[in-house]
């Protein structure tokens, strides 16, 4: 249609307005025409009049600018019509316009684009917004300011910063909204956020029709909502938005830029306005401070008394991008005559699809220099007062950056930067540029907000409506194991270890939850837990409670709060006593494992020898000892190993899995799927049991009665079950991670919070008395009785003690035998063979001998030996003195 209705005016206008034919390349003329499209009555259209003649006189005044050549300007007021702006779009062909600044909205762009792609005329738009208006559909379509893609990727920015999941968007229903909002549900799915509700308005709404649409908010959960509309359109919405209570403590409002743009432009509002935006959170599209702008700031004054005549009107950024967009095409279309470009037009020869002779186009012309003039437009370099001025290659201008401010009392408070390079920042954006990116949550910093209702306290984000209506969490109405969950006869309650924590859980939330639960099952099996949660995906249930194991095929359909208890997959297995012996200590190893554990210690005894030899005293001597140390080491520490009897057939999930034995599972658990889909266990194998009365009879008459070889399970089930049954016991590992929790959909805020409580209710001990009220039982709980059964017992040891025993007395004995003798050789002189001491006096001195550290024992041995040999030596010299005596005469016997 846009199209047809193109074809159409050119239609009317072609017999009236000629572009010439095609000519030579001109010489660098005096003046070339340029056009501008605006609504003059709408605060862009009259700011970005006047900051566009101010361009013009400055470019004009300048000749250094554009070597002599002057723009001349032609001004066509569009009046918030796309078919006017249609209209005088055409009309500028009639002075053979090389370039068109506007339009000012997306929805006349949208429209005009496809004459300038004609006629290859360049639009310099500084306020048309809409990201759709790309540049392969609109080539000739160039934006001066920022594309709204950035705008909507910094609103989710400050969602996802706030940890909020869910908004609500209110726009205008025209390409200008309907596209921002789109691109902002990009943006907020890509942060694992979404737009719940979608308000689209007229851009003339009634304050009737806003305000029956802000009653279907009030009725909804979020209470985050991003207006993007016009100023008009959206100071209707806060007014009736403010009568309504949506504007109170626990909603947060996020605008746009056309708020700044208000408040840039009229200020200061009248005050029944300012009290309808208080603690607004906005965005101003960020110009970085230079010079050149505050040059600029202090003209604008003089420049809105002489062209204005609504009287004082303030500086918005549309203004400072449109001063910019006067210069971007002035620089272009220098670089563009430098090159002797060519100023000529031709007829148009074609319109794709349409015979022109039979509409009369004949005479319609195309700018042939609009291709090249494009490229130098794309390629200019400049500081302009809006900063650095460059294109992407995407067409965009570089560093896109917005101004995040907070509405309060009579003004507004800066409460950080957005930018795509760095994110959300206290700092401004371009001291961050020569700087690596960094786009890391902790990196993301914004100043404290004042709230709706003066709250400091960051809003939750959502909340129960005051409909009336129930959240309905569904319950299984299980069949066994009822301490966990159960339904009391005859009621809608239900009671139990999951419910009360639950309960307990909700009372612990900052606000009211209104629940009823649902019971789901018949009430003759256990229902099953993953259809139980994807019945939440459909929407018969708000959630979920109850013994539901957190698995990976459930996440996928809701969100689980933290884990309330841990329960993995266990085997239970029938465990036997063995018969004990002397020997029964053997039984754990095999003979090679008994030979292979006496090696490993006689090496281990000889690598502790090596290692010690050369410093500890122990470990050196005659080689003899040092042999006797090393066995004596390894037998010692062989005999310190700690061992346990392994009393059942099934030693765990592998044994199950190595043979073809039946195996029981709990009837609805999900455990039948994990050992099909995950083990590779043949489903014929697979015996389903429902209550624990079928767990014991299975187990008993076990594989070859009809019975199964052992029981996979989750471990809180199966701890109950053995709390009163100790002939039987988890044998193996837990061969599964999980617990169970609460389900919730797929972002549910509810799901978060829950956590937090179950959280507390851990840190309390709520969580563990809870636990102990239901699940603790005495029959045989207690650690004694689990060792009983699984472990050998005392007597069965007496053979390993007896030769520990033996080997103890053989070493004493020895021991004694060698101090007696080294006794009996040492003191038997000391006596002397006419003195015969009594019993009690040798049994005196022998203790003392045994309590003497060998090394003072060796000294007295040593000194006695020394002492013997001095006797020996003075007797010999004594004797030796005698028989001299006698060789001189004297008698023996008779004195000299």
């Amino acid at each position: 249609m846009r199209i047809v209705c193109i074809l159409v005016l050119i239609l009317l206008f072609s017999g009236s307005y000629s572009f010439g034919d095609g000519a030579n390349v001109s010489p660098r003329p005096e003046v070339v025409n340029i056009g501008a499209l605006f609504s003059f009555r709408s605060m862009i259209g009259k700011v970005g009049k006047i900051a566009v003649e101010a361009a013009i006189e400055d470019v004009n005044s300048n000749p250094s600018i554009m070597g002599g050549t002057k723009l001349k300007l032609s001004l066509h007021d569009t009046n918030y019509s796309g078919f006017l702006g249609i209209i005088e779009s055409l009309r500028f062909m009639e002075t053979k316009t090389m370039a068109i600044i506007g339009p000012q909205n997306s929805v006349t762009a949208h429209v005009i684009s496809h004459i300038a792609n004609e006629l290859q005329v360049p639009l310099l738009s500084f306020s048309a917004t809409d990201p759709t208006l790309s540049s392969l559909q609109f080539p000739f379509f160039i934006r001066t300011s920022q594309n709204d893609l950035y705008q909507m990727a910094a609103v989710a920015e400050i969602v996802d910063y706030f940890q909020w999941k869910e908004v609500i968007a209110i726009f205008v229903d025209d390409d200008h909204g309907r596209n921002g909002i789109a691109a902002l549900g990009d943006q907020l799915n890509e942060r694992r956020c979404k737009i719940s509700l979608k308000v689209p308005l007229k851009p003339d709404a009634s304050r009737d029709v806003v305000t029956d649409a802000l009653v279907k908010v009030a009725l909804t959960e979020s209470r985050i909502l991003v207006i993007h509309t016009y100023e008009t359109t959206g100071m209707v919405v806060l007014s009736v938005a403010q009568y309504l209570g949506l504007t109170g403590p626990g909603y947060v409002w996020i605008a746009t830029n056309w708020l700044s743009l208000l408040l840039d432009t009229n200020s200061p509002l009248p005050t029944t306005s300012m009290e309808n935006i208080q603690g607004l959170v906005a965005l101003r599209l960020y110009t970085p401070d230079s010079v050149l702008k505050r040059n600029f700031v202090s003209r604008w004054t003089n420049f809105t008394d002489v062209k204005s005549s609504s009287g004082s009107l303030g500086l918005s950024t549309y203004g400072l991008y449109a001063y910019d967009t006067v210069w971007i095409l002035a620089h272009a279309i220098n670089a563009f005559l430098n090159e002797g470009g060519n100023l000529s037009f031709s007829t148009l020869s074609k319109l794709t699809g349409v015979d022109v002779r039979t509409l009369n186009l004949n005479s319609m012309n195309i700018f042939n220099g609009g291709k090249t003039l494009l490229d130098k437009i794309l390629e200019v370099n400049f500081t302009g007062i809006t900063g650095s001025v460059e294109f992407t290659p995407e067409r965009d201008l570089i560093h896109p950056a917005f101004e995040v401010i907070n509405i309060i009392g009579t003004g507004e408070r800066r409460i950080g930067y957005w930018s795509n390079y760095s994110g959300l920042s206290i700092v401004p954006p371009e001291t961050l540029y020569s700087k690596p990116p960094n786009r890391t949550s902790s990196n993301q910093k914004l100043y404290d907000v004042v709230w709706p209702g003066q709250a400091t306290q960051k809003p939750r984000g959502w909340a129960f409506p005051n409909t009336g209506r129930y959240l309905r969490i569904g319950v299984p109405r299980r069949v066994s194991y009822q301490e966990f969950v159960s339904q009391v006869e005859g009621t809608d309650m239900f009671t139990g270890f999951c419910i009360d924590v639950f309960t307990a859980a909700i009372n612990f939330l900052p606000y009211a939850v209104p629940y009823k639960l649902i019971p789901f099952g018949d009430g003759l099996t256990n229902p099953s837990g993953t259809e139980l949660i994807r019945l939440i995906t459909t929407g018969v249930y708000d959630g979920a409670i109850g013994d539901i194991a957190i698995i990976t095929n459930r996440t996928r359909m809701a969100d689980f709060t933290q884990p309330y208890i841990e329960s993995g997959l266990v085997v239970v297995a029938p465990v036997k006593k063995l018969n004990s012996s002397a020997w029964a200590f053997l039984r754990p190893f095999t003979a090679r494992m008994w030979c292979a554990t006496a090696a490993s210690f006689i090496v281990i005894g000889a690598v502790v020898w090596i290692l010690e030899h050369r410093i500890n005293d122990d470990f050196r001597g005659p080689p003899k000892k040092q042999v006797i140390t090393i066995l004596w080491f390894s037998f010692s520490t062989l005999f310190f190993s700690h061992l346990q009897q392994l009393s059942s057939p099934v030693k765990g999930i592998e044994t199950l899995i190595s043979n073809n034995e039946p195996i029981g599972y709990q009837q609805g658990s999900f455990a039948r799927n994990y050992l099909i889909e995950e083990l590779g266990i043949h489903e014929s194998r697979l015996v389903p049991l429902i209550s624990a009365e079928h767990y014991v009879k299975a187990l008993n008459d076990g594989p070859t009665n009809n019975g199964v070889a052992a029981i996979v399970d989750e471990r809180a089930y199966v701890e109950l079950f053995l709390s009163t049954r100790c002939e039987y016991s988890i044998v193996g590992q837990e061969f599964t991670k999980n617990g169970w929790g609460f389900a919730f959909p797929r972002d549910s805020p509810l799901a978060v919070d829950m956590s937090t409580a179950i959280l507390r209710l851990s840190e309390t001990g709520d969580l563990q008395r809870i636990h102990d009220k239901w699940l603790m039982k005495s029959a045989c709980t207690s650690q004694a009785s689990k060792i009983e059964v699984d472990r050998l017992q005392l007597n069965s040891f007496w053979g390993l003690f007896l030769i520990c025993g033996v080997a103890c007395v053989l070493a004493l004995s020895i021991y004694l035998f060698q101090m007696v003798r080294q006794y009996s050789e040492h003191y038997t002189e000391e006596l002397g063979s006419s003195e015969q001491p009594s019993r009690s006096a040798s049994l005196h001195r022998f203790l003392s001998f045994a309590d003497e550290k060998e090394e003072v024992f060796k000294s007295q041995s040593k000194r006695r030996r020394m002492q013997e040999a001095s006797v020996r030596s003075v007797n010999e010299e004594n004797s030796t003195g005698s028989s001299r005596k006698n060789g001189h005469g004297y008698a023996d016997g008779v004195d000299a």
